[in-house]
């Protein structure tokens, strides 16, 4: 059974983040909660963990996965972003948003989309993400979790942990999140495109 890690949603435990940032360091693939629903993670620089969580997550190297970001200064390492781009994702982060943007040459190329070398990435306006995040001290490769076949997000702790058993390490359960995936924006072209629209209000984004 994956460990469950009951953190306070406001002052999350260091002692269990710490031991959550072990799991990741040892290759482990988390259940973590977010501003917009329950997402699947792993350590970015870890080829065998990133394959684990597209076999969990049952996705193929097409599917763009997500890095997630502290704040847009970490972001800008990993994406090519210029001053319009900048402008709308700062308008938009902290919050329930993925951008595909062209990924530099920081992201592993196994990582990005293998014809458009594009990358998802986000900033989550969430407590305790944050925190594990600034502990790992590097952004965490993730996707939503959404079971193979389903077309809802998860967002029980409880759930997550009986239908997960023997797959994943550890989930982080700081109360029930959202049950809604993030609005995805392409910003690799000329023009921004909405991929879906979900929890980020595109008013914000002027779109």
């Amino acid at each position: 059974m994956p460990q469950l890690f009951e953190l306070h949603p406001d002052n999350p435990q260091p002692r269990l983040l710490k031991q959550a940032t072990t799991l990741l360091d040892k290759g482990e693939v988390l259940a973590v909660p977010t501003d917009s629903s329950y997402a699947l993670v792993c350590h970015l620089d870890d080829k065998a963990a990133a394959d684990k969580l597209r076999r969990i997550r049952g996705v193929d190297d097409k599917h763009h996965l997500t890095l997630l970001c502290r704040d847009l200064s970490e972001l800008s390492t990993y994406a090519q972003v210029d001053n319009t781009q900048y402008r709308l994702l700062k308008a938009a982060t902290p919050g329930a948003y993925t951008f595909i943007l062209q990924a530099t040459k920081e992201v592993p190329r196994r990582l990005s989309h293998p014809a458009r070398k594009t990358i998802g990435l986000r900033v989550p306006d969430h407590k305790v993400l944050q925190e594990l995040l600034a502990l790992h001290n590097t952004p965490l490769l993730a996707t939503t979790l959404i079971a193979p076949g389903e077309t809802e997000p998860l967002n029980d702790a409880t759930e997550i942990r009986e239908r997960y058993h023997g797959r994943i390490a550890a989930i982080i359960d700081s109360g029930a999140c959202p049950r809604e995936p993030t609005t995805v924006v392409d910003l690799s072209g000329a023009e921004p495109v909405v991929i879906r629209e979900g929890r980020g209000p595109l008013a914000l984004l002027g779109l």
